[in-house]
């Protein structure tokens, strides 16, 4: 009997594990103080022994996105994570300085942000559109429908890219598993989506022809969730900075969007442009100009102190 229950007491001790370790990596955030943007932790991992995964497959196991994992680890191998290594998980952040209602883009940090009732936010990771088929970086809308098992009317530009690289699709691609936008997808207006995605790669890079792509299980709680006419905001931040109630000053600063193919392709650091709201915000506070300008050359992606 003193068996069967030292037995039971070890099942109940990894249900709880199992149940801990879900819960630390889910990105439901709740935002104890209104006057507070800093939400999250960042999360310590080393990548196994005689690793064999992408870094996708651990962006996908902590639901982040790979430019995220990159800007916190510079040096980490895309396609294989070099084992042992220990690596700093993005999962602390600024929430944009905007109104924190329905759904928030961000298309620097490639970052969705949901809003709910009782002070809580969940961020999802998204790919966007690539150069040349950018995604918005100014523009308020809402969730005009939603609809599952969507079909995917490519444009002529885009069936013409598809010919010059050697494939041919139809003009109305059917539902389905194969069908680029996935199996669901919220629809904004002007021909741009929030939609699933049939590829296991890319979320968090530059992919799309411009609409806003998610993986599978966020961009399905997405459409159970999201009501049609939800307030949707799409914004282009790299900088965003905080003073907490603590009196503490955060910084956080993301690699920005290249406009071209020429700045997409050079190894020169992109300038980063520090808007008038950030500029009158060192004068007003107690910044550390030589801390503040440190981060603005590493863009680690993670809220640093600078006072």
């Amino acid at each position: 009997m003193l068996h069967l229950f030292k037995v039971l007491s070890i099942i109940v001790l990894i249900i709880k594990l199992v149940l801990f370790n879900n819960n630390l990596y889910a990105t439901v955030y709740r935002i104890f103080d209104s006057n507070s943007r800093i939400i999250g932790k960042n999360i310590s991992f080393i990548i196994p022994l005689n690793n064999k995964c992408s870094l996708e497959y651990f962006s996908a196991k902590f639901q982040v996105g790979i430019t995220n994992m990159l800007e916190a680890n510079p040096n980490l191998d895309v396609y294989l994570p070099t084992s042992c290594t220990k690596i700093i998980v993005p999962k602390k952040m600024i929430l944009p300085n905007t109104l924190h209602r329905g759904i928030i883009i961000n298309s620097a940090e490639m970052r969705l942000y949901f809003f709910l009732k009782k002070n809580k936010v969940i961020v999802f990771p998204i790919g966007i559109g690539e150069i040349g088929n950018e995604t918005p970086k100014n523009w308020i809308t809402s969730v005009k429908y939603k609809k599952s098992n969507p079909i995917w009317i490519p444009t002529k530009n885009i069936r013409d890219e598809y010919i010059r690289n050697g494939q041919c699709i139809p003009k109305i691609f059917p539902a389905g598993p194969n069908n680029p936008m996935g199996l669901f997808a919220l629809y904004l207006g002007n021909y741009f989506a929030i939609h699933g995605t049939n590829s296991k790669f890319g979320i968090g890079l530059r992919i799309s022809h411009g609409c806003v792509r998610l993986r599978d299980d966020d961009i399905k709680f997405l459409f159970e969730n999201v009501p049609v006419g939800t307030r949707v905001q799409f914004i282009n931040e790299p900088i965003k900075i905080t003073k907490e109630p603590d009196n503490i000053i955060y910084l956080e600063v993301h690699q920005p969007l290249s406009s071209n193919k020429e700045e997409f392709m050079s190894k020169k650091i992109l300038p980063i442009k520090v808007n008038n709201y950030i500029k009158q915000f060192i004068i007003n506070n107690n910044v550390n100009i030589k801390k503040f300008n440190n981060e603005l050359n590493r863009r680690s992606g993670i809220p640093v102190i600078i006072n």
